[in-house]
């Protein structure tokens, strides 16, 4: 029997951190111009845990206050050049992850039909 957990290994994982992470960053590109918003991006460290015989990978997020480079006036901290790249790199990230997980599900029909 297949532990689909171990056999796809952090990757579905990946792609919904990718999934919230893009959330967060849109949600800062659309408070651009609103007194005050602090902008947040979400950070995470990927941990190893042994559950039952296998090991599966958990995603620990957190959420971080961004730091300006240049304070404004009305207190907002998004840069928008910045969180616009910042989209776009994780827009590519989050490919990328799905690129792997669709590797690994290839993989795994692959030895299902025994080919």
């Amino acid at each position: 029997m297949i532990d689909l957990d171990q056999a796809l290994g952090i990757h579905p994982q990946m792609v919904q951190f990718r999934l919230d992470r893009a959330s967060v960053l849109s949600s800062n590109i659309a408070n651009v111009d609103t007194p005050n918003y602090k902008a947040v991006d979400v950070s995470f460290d990927a941990i190893m845990s042994g559950i039952g015989t296998g090991k599966t990978w958990q995603i620990d997020s957190q959420m971080l206050y961004r730091i300006p480079v240049q304070r404004t006036r009305d207190g907002n901290t998004v840069e928008l050049e910045a969180e616009q790249a910042r989209f776009a790199k994780n827009v590519m990230d989050y490919h990328q992850s799905l690129a792997f997980l669709q590797s690994k599900i290839n993989g795994l029909k692959t030895a299902i039909k025994g080919q």
